[in-house]
């Protein structure tokens, strides 16, 4: 079958032969139909993540179940499917109280289901979409109308978990907030759809690009700030305070969905008092930044991580299916573009050069 597989040192093979083993006791074997083109699965073959090859990419999918292991009870053959990254065990505390995120088991899931002239290939982010069939956890796997278009339901399991959970699930941001966003990619129009939703009062989009202005308006920003221009956290304030110096203090909520410390040094300047600042870009490993305490301490401001949102996917991914049914929440316009698997170097191009929303490889 095809697939994309990583072989370390920044290079990616198209291969025609791949083989996945049969699902086990819990697994399901899923016949993917379409995989978003998450940032993440760059970071890999950037180095920013490291991961062991060979792997097969790919963590954004959704497809038809084709069989089911023993015990995975919830799904049959023919279900469609939406997938998600947390392959969690469902019984630990964090688990029992609804913080699958924050489940130590569901962190470093390596395994390798797929083999290539008899040498097995690696999976990613428990998952691997850039494939025509995968093996996952059943939990993993979240049953979804069949009506919904397969090749816009995949972006759910990553762009939209991540983006609009960091608002709604971690943040909970209140409706009148004022907020401002980093890094207008995927993630970013995520978060602000996710501001939109939660009612922010005032969303300020920032990207170095001018030209993702469009679209971050149309996903819910109010206001755009080139930050190429310089200063951006005084012209954030400006905004906030429509002008009037005494109330220019920030803004409640900032998400630096960039991974760089430097935003993220714009992002936390850029706080009002009692604001806080959400990291959600992906960092690499051993990242360090330099924070200054006085403003956090003196001023109740506050810095915090978010795993995937903070996300319960087995309540999420219905709930966000259902608002894209009702016309609340945007995924028709996520995607930009629509790939052959064979085409991974155009995607990967255009995704690096800033034309994509979200790109989506079709199986």
């Amino acid at each position: 079958m095809r697939a994309l597989i990583y072989e370390g040192g920044g290079k990616i093979r198209y291969v025609e032969d791949l083989e996945v083993r049969e699902p086990e006791a819990g697994e399901v074997l899923v016949r993917i139909a379409a995989s978003g083109i998450c940032h993440s699965d760059i970071s890999v073959v950037n180095g920013t993540i490291d991961w062991p090859v060979p792997a097969v990419l790919g963590h954004e999918g959704a497809g038809v179940i084709e069989k089911v292991g023993p015990g995975a009870t919830d799904l049959a053959v023919g279900d469609h499917v939406a997938l998600h990254t947390l392959a969690n065990c469902g019984t630990c505390g964090p688990c029992e109280s609804g913080k699958p995120t924050q489940c130590r088991r569901s962190y470093g899931n390596r395994a390798q289901p797929f083999s290539l002239n008899g040498q097995p290939v690696q999976n990613f982010a428990a998952t691997s979409t850039f494939v025509e069939k995968t093996v996952v956890k059943a939990n993993q796997a979240v049953k979804i109308d069949p009506s919904v278009p397969l090749d816009i339901a995949c972006v759910v399991g990553c762009g939209v978990l991540t983006g609009v959970g960091s608002v709604i699930n971690r943040a909970q941001v209140k409706p009148g907030d004022t907020a401002a966003v980093f890094g207008i990619g995927g993630i970013g129009l995520n978060v602000l759809q996710g501001l939109r939703l939660a009612g922010a009062s005032r969303i300020v989009a920032i990207d170095l690009l001018p030209s993702r202005e469009q679209k971050a308006r149309e996903f819910g920003a109010t206001d755009f700030i080139d930050a190429s221009l310089g200063d951006t956290p005084a012209r954030i304030r400006d905004i906030v305070s429509d002008g009037r110096p005494d109330q220019g203090s920030g803004v409640d909520w900032s998400f630096e969905c960039v991974g760089s410390t430097r935003v993220l040094a714009d992002a936390m300047a850029s706080l009002g008092w009692g604001g806080n600042c959400v990291i959600v870009g992906t960092t690499a490993m051993g990242t360090t930044a330099d924070i200054p305490l006085t403003p956090l301490a003196f001023v109740d401001r506050g810095v915090m991580g978010a795993r995937y949102g903070a996300s319960r996917p087995h309540r999420d991914i219905p709930s966000y299916i259902a608002q894209y049914r009702q016309g609340k929440l945007m995924l028709d316009e996520l995607v930009t573009q629509r790939y052959d698997l064979a085409d991974f170097e155009r995607a990967f191009h255009d995704l690096e050069a800033g034309k994509l929303a979200r790109g989506v490889f079709v199986l």
